[in-house]
């Protein structure tokens, strides 16, 4: 038997798909940026293999770089695409809340009245 209130065990199955793919995209912000140094390094990308050492230590560094950005950047863009369910309080709560707003208190009452005493 259940004991968890629907919205919980909603909210537990979409966290577990938000952590999938967090781990997901931090293995791919440690992946990419090591397989393009690991070509660079080995000339596997065609046509680099007359570039001075120093131009290729720069150039391999700014397109790893580069590929965490755009990881991210993904990143941001699954999460923008989550589906956010908006959550309803409860409306016994939101009318306690609303009357104890509009409920005068012994302090303001008091408060205003020294106010027009000094004036």
């Amino acid at each position: 038997m259940n004991f968890l209130p629907f919205w919980i065990v909603g909210g537990l199955k979409m966290a577990a798909g938000v952590v999938q793919k967090f781990f997901i995209t931090s293995m791919f912000m440690w992946v990419a940026p090591l397989a393009i140094l690991y070509g660079f390094n080995h000339n596997l990308f065609p046509g680099l293999s007359n570039l001075s050492p120093h131009a290729m230590t720069l150039l391999s560094g700014f397109v790893a770089v580069i590929s965490v950005n755009i990881v991210i950047a993904f990143y941001i863009c699954m999460a923008m695409k989550e589906p956010s369910d908006k959550h309803e309080p409860d409306p016994k709560f939101l009318a306690d809340a609303k009357a104890s707003v509009s409920q005068p208190t012994g302090e303001a009452t008091t408060s205003s009245q020294s106010l027009k005493k000094q004036e």
